[in-house]
């Protein structure tokens, strides 16, 4: 891990998210520096966590590795803010969702090493899942250190950039379908004559089991699967109808969908 100062662009709830997974790993708050323009947010973030809220340009010329960690339509302007205060040697690491590094890089100084990152939101609660992809300038070391960031915050994954897209459907966007899958659990069973705080105290938890085995036991998901099935049974009956109903390939199509507006937005569409 780099022993410089690194820089965090952007505090909202990701931004923030990087910012406590951070010190929470260890980072000194003397080697964090972060960038924002609002005052009543840097003093919240002063108050809270102790580090120095300085400008985006200040924060650029102090550190050694910089985080943009803002809205994929705010990057081209913070690119040509900090750009003339960018220098050969400092990695750029970047959370902004179909930005790719060729874009990055075309805006930067020759020799800033810049790697790309598809968050996902359980971050916020340690449990992210981060994928990382590095530019043309990088080494292992610029890697390691982008990895270091993330790993504060839960998993990290290296791929080539070219995967990104489908990176952004499965683990990016995978969040929303988890969410919009436990949603519907809780309507059936409110639907079934359960009082919703029930429904959702089953779910909740049958979703948190489930994952933990999945993650635990590392036994593939058809075998658990198939351990819950008996022979004409209650789960059988229920995955006959999720079958006949398509689920699978709705799930297919669905992170097609995404995968293809996620090409759509790194080409400016």
């Amino acid at each position: 891990m780099a022993s410089g100062q690194t820089a965090i662009l952007g505090a909202g709830v990701m931004g923030e998210t990087l910012l406590s997974g951070l010190v929470r790993a260890g980072r000194r708050v003397d080697n964090l520096l972060v960038g924002e323009k609002r005052e009543g947010r840097a003093h919240e973030l002063e108050e809270r966590y102790g580090v120095a809220v300085v400008s985006n340009i200040e924060a650029t010329q102090k550190a050694d590795t910089i985080a943009l960690v803002v809205k994929p339509q705010d990057m081209g302007d913070l690119l040509e803010e900090i750009a003339p205060h960018l220098r050969p040697g400092q990695l750029v690491v970047s959370l902004a969702a179909g930005i790719t590094t060729a874009f990055i890089e075309a805006r930067a100084p020759e020799g800033v090493a810049v790697v790309r990152v598809m968050p996902n939101t359980p971050a916020l609660v340690d449990e992210g899942m981060a994928a990382i992809a590095p530019g043309s300038h990088c080494d292992d070391q610029h890697l390691a250190e982008a990895e270091a960031l993330m790993a504060s915050v839960g998993k990290v994954l290296r791929i080539p950039e070219r995967q990104m897209d489908a990176v952004t459907a499965i683990s990016g966007s995978g969040p929303a379908y988890i969410f919009f899958v436990v949603e519907s659990m809780i309507e059936a069973g409110v639907h079934l004559g359960l009082p919703r705080g029930t429904a959702t105290d089953l779910v909740v938890q049958t979703l948190v089991g489930s994952a933990k085995m999945l993650r635990e036991t590392g036994t593939h998901p058809t075998v658990l699967r198939e351990q819950v099935t008996s022979p004409a049974g209650t789960t059988a009956a229920a995955v006959r109808e999720l079958e006949v109903h398509k689920v699978r390939a709705a799930f297919l199509s669905a992170l097609e969908a995404a995968r293809d507006r996620s090409r759509a937005l790194a080409e400016g569409d």
